[in-house]
């Protein structure tokens, strides 16, 4: 077990906060919108950087708290593990009070669009978040949704701008289609939603096997290990090296 104590510094903790998975991004998308949150309060710089720490080290202390108390089985082929693993983590999300990942991009994508004038742009700026945080487009969504925007702006005889409500209403009358060809019911979004995480906690595991399998190869490398039995991944109890 000494061999792989040094893993989870280099896995663990940014497990909390990261993490590519693919995904159809008609899931995120055409999810729906998060409320924007309150500007906050203009402070000096010392008090901003200060509340800034603190924030960040009591989250991540809550999250550590978690982590401590909640067994974690590094088995990404086992749904079962795949499933408590993902609990865990929307536990640690809901008590230090971070985004899921589909918040993460919702929030992007408000960011990021808030000031963008035409809807062409808007969509070309969604293809760009969707590339840059590695998902997929296996389903040629953003193809149809161009399309359908073509569509419109043809109908219109001119550019579709965002504030122009009746040609949004067209478009958003297209995207209906869209989603219909996809298979895709508003309704539904917390179950895409909650796909979106186990696929995840998948990778995440995955990535957590693969540190601790690195770990171990090279610490028995070490003349101190060369005649150390390597455990099993799944056996290993993050807990201890916490």
């Amino acid at each position: 077990m000494a061999m792989t104590s040094r893993f989870l510094s280099r896995s663990a903790p940014r497990q909390l906060y990261g993490g590519k998975a693919i995904m159809q991004p008609e899931q995120t998308i055409l999810a729906r919108s998060y409320a924007k949150e309150a500007a906050p309060k203009a402070l000096k710089g010392d008090e901003m950087l200060k509340n800034i720490f603190l924030e960040v080290k009591n989250k991540f202390e809550t999250a550590m708290g978690v982590l401590r108390k909640e067994k974690i089985t590094i088995d990404p082929e086992d749904p079962a593990a795949v499933s408590q693993y993902a609990n865990v983590m929307k536990t640690v999300r809901q008590k230090a009070d971070l985004f899921s990942e589909s918040q993460r991009i919702q929030y992007t994508i408000q960011s990021r669009t808030q000031n963008i004038p035409d809807a062409r742009t808007y969509l070309l700026t969604l293809q760009e978040i969707r590339i840059k945080r590695g998902l997929t487009d296996d389903l040629g969504a953003e193809a149809m949704m161009m399309g359908a925007l073509e569509k419109v702006e043809k109908e219109l005889k001119k550019p579709l701008m965002r504030n122009d409500k009746k040609g949004m209403n067209l478009l958003m009358a297209e995207f209906d289609k869209v989603n219909q060809k996809l298979g895709i019911r508003k309704e539904e979004l917390p179950k895409y939603e909650e796909q979106l995480e186990h696929k995840i906690a998948k990778a995440q595991l995955e990535e957590l096997k693969k540190d601790a399998l690195e770990a171990m190869e090279t610490q028995k490398k070490r003349e101190e290990f060369k005649d150390e039995e390597m455990p099993s991944v799944k056996s290993l109890d993050i807990r201890n090296f916490l």
